[in-house]
């Protein structure tokens, strides 16, 4: 039980250090005016005019880090991917249909951010296309074994009747 409690801990202090790396790496933004168009989602999506660096939205600093130094982001990733993988893990002691589902879930979410990053033109959006794709792989396998495991469960429970 104690590796369970322990592990998301450590993934959560991972996902925390590098967000607030990230935040600071994609600050440089605000003096990046060519790429105020191109990396800058976030403030188009809320409709937001960019006339100076400060009118930039805070989640378009990640954008902006994972283009261009993507290491801190990815960390932020692949902290997520194992946070998610405890929690399954954790979940399928306590009710096994439920972990699979959620698992088959966040495949199918992983596998959806990885189509985004599929035609990415800067290095950045290609590491991110490797390690969602790996991360959907990664699930994708997760829910197998545990149905499988599952079914093998109902199988021997009902041979032993």
């Amino acid at each position: 039980m104690f590796k369970y409690v322990i592990q998301p801990i450590l993934g959560f202090l991972t996902l925390l250090m590098s967000t607030a790396i990230s935040w600071y790496e994609g600050s440089e933004i605000i003096d990046d005016s060519v790429e105020w168009k191109y990396s800058t989602p976030f403030s188009q999506l809320f409709n937001i005019e960019i006339n100076n660096g400060r009118d930039i939205s805070q989640l378009d600093y990640f954008v902006y880090a994972a283009k261009f130094q993507p290491f801190f982001p990815t960390i932020m990733t692949v902290s997520v991917i194992y946070i998610f993988a405890v929690l399954i893990f954790f979940i399928y002691q306590l009710n096994r249909q439920l972990a699979i589902i959620m698992s088959g879930i966040i495949s199918c979410v992983v596998i959806i951010s990885s189509g985004i990053f599929l035609n990415s033109t800067t290095s950045g959006g290609n590491i991110f296309f490797w390690i969602t794709a790996v991360g959907a792989l990664i699930f994708i396998c997760i829910t197998i074994s545990l149905w499988y495991k599952k079914k093998l469960h109902c199988l021997r429970a009902n041979t032993s009747k």
